[in-house]
């Protein structure tokens, strides 16, 4: 249950929720984790895997698109690097991970709503009815996050960091462990960075976070959105381009967000 922002508590006593919070969030991930772990080669090899191939979608409608404009560079994919385990414990490790990354994806909505409950007392009465839809839209978000870096961000990275060579000499074949690490990095950014809109949402709420600091701040947002894309990208043009538009609308969304809320909050006073 939520406390009434009037209820004081101690700082120890704020610890104390706060470590109960990461408590059930930590197994909410165990549980969302187990089940995954026993899914093991529907995930493999439906859903980690599949994207190297010409059978994805994403490689498939591209191809099909290449061949309509009459343009071989759309048709990725299509020759599924070799992958190799060079380690004793690397697939079992692997699995371990891809269970718990997998865990959490699963328990999302239920880890955010756990510390929407905790920052809730620190928002004003009128702001925590929002609680459902913000737990609605951050789950949204994330999971449209997880979907465009699995079908639109993937493709071209796992193309571009196969294909890439820089000897005729040397032949690439992938270690498998650099491939999953690879794969789960950039599908779980993104599901993160979708998250901007309600993290402003929040800040906005508490009045650390304006539309005017952010209008004004917008060629220094471009900096930081480039940043990001250049590191959960691979080094090329397309797919930094990929992510840094979706960012930068979310950025111009989250504005209109923070001054939908200070607008709300001036008919209130």
């Amino acid at each position: 249950m939520v406390k009434k922002f009037k209820d004081e508590m101690s700082f120890l006593e704020h610890l104390e929720e706060l470590r109960w919070v990461i408590i059930k969030s930590l197994f909410a991930i165990v549980v969302g984790g187990t089940i995954a772990f026993f899914f093991r080669q529907f995930i493999f090899d439906n859903i980690i895997l599949i994207p190297r191939t010409p059978e994805f979608i994403t490689n498939k409608i591209l191809c099909k698109i290449g061949a309509m404009i009459n343009s071989q560079g759309l048709c990725i994919n299509q020759n599924p690097v070799e992958l190799q385990n060079i380690t004793m414990g690397g697939q079992f490790n692997m699995h371990i991970r891809v269970a718990i990354i997998s865990g959490f994806i699963i328990s999302f909505p239920y880890i955010f709503y756990q510390f929407w409950n905790f920052v809730a007392p620190a928002l004003k009465p009128n702001e925590r009815k929002y609680a459902r839809s913000a737990i609605i839209y951050s789950s949204l978000l994330f999971i449209i996050g997880i979907l465009f870096g699995y079908f639109i961000l993937l493709p071209f990275s796992i193309d571009f960091l196969t294909s890439y060579s820089v000897s005729e000499q040397i032949e690439n074949k992938i270690n498998f462990v650099s491939y999953v690490t690879n794969i789960t990095s950039v599908v779980l950014a993104c599901g993160i960075i979708f998250e901007l809109p309600i993290v402003v949402y929040f800040l906005a709420s508490v009045g650390i976070l304006t539309s005017e600091i952010m209008k004004k701040y917008w060629k220094h947002a471009i900096v930081i959105i480039l940043v990001i894309a250049a590191i959960i990208t691979p080094p090329d043009v397309v797919s930094q381009v990929l992510v840094s538009l979706p960012l930068f609308l979310l950025y111009l969304a989250s504005i209109l967000i923070a001054k939908k809320i200070e607008i709300k909050r001036i008919k209130e006073e």
